[in-house]
């Protein structure tokens, strides 16, 4: 390789980080409603806010209108989509069935230095609640997810949740000014089943944890309708 090429590899990873970043500044924000539906975006003022060019910019936007949290179209003015119901539903099923069988597989696979550590973890969690920390527990809540899936050698399920879960988030945000407590509690609930080794139990629990979100969402529709999309 020439020093030539090699830098040119440099650039490469250089451009990519700076992209890597915007898009996850501006999914951050999209996904905790700093940028609600319908909120009007441009490269340009994006690019100036974020102190970077525009490539990057544009690289990002692509990357989020694939996911469906941008709607581009030429000519006019690209804006934060509005939140799908149905997306939301589908997420849910591919979470759900991805979960309780990770938290089946727990029931045999987590150790008492595992159960230590997201004890440790609810406890945190259980201080986001007290002190109304929306921004906190909602980090919390998908670390605990995140550490059961690893933990269990399964952290490739995690991925898989991760990459389908965000139109879930949204939502699941916007849930946490009243759900926080629930959510907090269902959390307990599933890491006493699995430490009590039963699966039966463990997988309930998830099951009403990843459920409530049907509850939910009619609640959050009433008193947010403009993000809602109007689907058939």
């Amino acid at each position: 390789m020439t020093l030539q090429t090699g830098l040119a590899v440099l650039e490469r990873i250089e451009r990519a980080s700076i992209s890597d970043k915007v898009f996850d500044e501006l999914h951050r924000q999209i996904l905790r409603l700093d940028l609600p539906p319908g909120t009007r975006m441009s490269e340009v003022d994006v690019a100036r806010a974020l102190g970077v060019s525009r490539q990057p910019v544009r690289d990002a936007f692509y990357r989020l209108s694939k996911l469906g949290f941008l709607t581009i179209r030429p000519q006019r003015a690209t804006t934060v989509s509005a939140i799908s119901e149905k997306a939301v539903m589908q997420a849910r099923f591919i979470r759900l069935a991805l979960e309780v069988e990770t938290a089946h597989v727990a029931c045999t696979h987590l150790t008492e230095t595992d159960f230590a550590e997201l004890d440790d973890l609810l406890a945190l969690q259980k201080m986001a609640v007290t002190a109304r920390d929306a921004h906190q527990f909602h980090q919390l809540d998908d670390r605990f997810h995140r550490e059961i899936c690893e933990r269990t050698g399964h952290g490739f399920a995690w991925d898989m949740i991760r990459e389908n879960k965000s139109h879930m988030d949204r939502v699941r945000f916007l849930s946490l000014s009243f759900a926080s407590e629930h959510a907090y509690g269902d959390h307990v609930q599933i890491l006493a089943a699995i430490r009590s080794r039963d699966p039966v139990a463990a997988g309930k629990m998830v099951r009403q944890h990843l459920t409530r979100i049907i509850e939910q969402i009619v609640r959050i529709r009433e008193d947010h309708a403009r993000y809602f999309a109007v689907e058939d």
